[in-house]
């Protein structure tokens, strides 16, 4: 048996990075998976390589009425809806002097607003037991010099899952928000493998693990809030960033390396 036999998740951003990662497993876990993106094309070809239990939809986090059309999709295609996984997000630089408002505005209305009018539109389908994930960054406690609208989107979203938590709790719904560091995905193919490998060492060098994550690792810790495994947990953050944010001093920048 499967930790999500019988259950039904959307995930949205699922296809490509983490989002599509977490759409493997959950469909290996036994679930029937719903992914979103902008990109239909690459949507298409997700869900032609992961099979008949994952059904994609073209949809925009940051149009509600979009959001609601993909949640009606979803129960009208698989008749429930169990895990919402508000996974979507963008990042742009913002460096203080030199951005325009239209670009810091964007990635809040993604990051923010969009997280939250997924999860308003998946709730009246929501049931006890059911579980929403959001997708925060350790970026909003690392002072990132020019990440200003991403960081504070991210900080949002972990300030708004515990009121998300609050008010759902009687209800029987859980909010957590899976909070990744440092992971491969595929903004790093836009560059050289010789490109690659720099920022990887580079990343390297300030985790206590003294590797970047992969995907996969993100999905099994979505996999667990996902599933009756984490039937008591609410309301938490689950760091995944190889021990950069709780033990900073024990990355090899700080060390005499052989």
């Amino acid at each position: 048996m499967g930790k999500l036999d019988g259950k039904v998740a959307l995930i949205t951003g699922g296809n490509s990075g983490i989002g599509l990662a977490t759409a493997k497993l959950f469909v290996a876990e036994g679930a029937k998976v719903v992914i979103t993106g902008r990109n239909q094309t690459k949507l298409s070809s997700v869900a032609e390589e992961l099979g008949s239990n994952v059904h994609a939809i073209q949809a925009d986090v940051a149009d509600p009425a979009s959001m609601e059309n993909a949640v009606s999709t979803v129960v009208a295609t698989f008749g429930r809806l169990d895990i919402v996984f508000a996974n979507a997000g963008i990042a742009a630089p913002t460096p203080i002097g030199s951005t325009e408002l239209s670009v810091f505005e964007e990635v809040l209305k993604v990051n923010v607003t969009g997280v939250f009018f997924t999860v308003q539109a998946a709730l009246p389908h929501l049931k006890e037991g059911a579980s929403v994930i959001l997708t925060g960054s350790t970026r909003a406690t690392d002072g990132a010099p020019e990440r200003s609208a991403y960081a504070a989107s991210k900080g949002a979203v972990s300030s708004m899952a515990r009121v998300l938590a609050a008010e759902l709790s009687p209800r029987g719904i859980r909010v957590n928000t899976l909070v990744p560091g440092a992971t491969r995905t595929p903004i790093w193919k836009q560059s050289t493998h010789d490109e690659i490998a720099k920022l990887e060492a580079k990343h390297a060098r300030a985790i206590p693990l003294k590797r970047m994550g992969d995907p996969e690792e993100l999905a099994k810790v979505a996999l667990f809030l996902a599933s009756n495994d984490s039937s008591y947990v609410q309301g938490t953050e689950i760091i995944v960033d190889g021990g950069a944010a709780a033990a900073p001093l024990g990355a090899p920048i700080y060390h005499q390396l052989d």
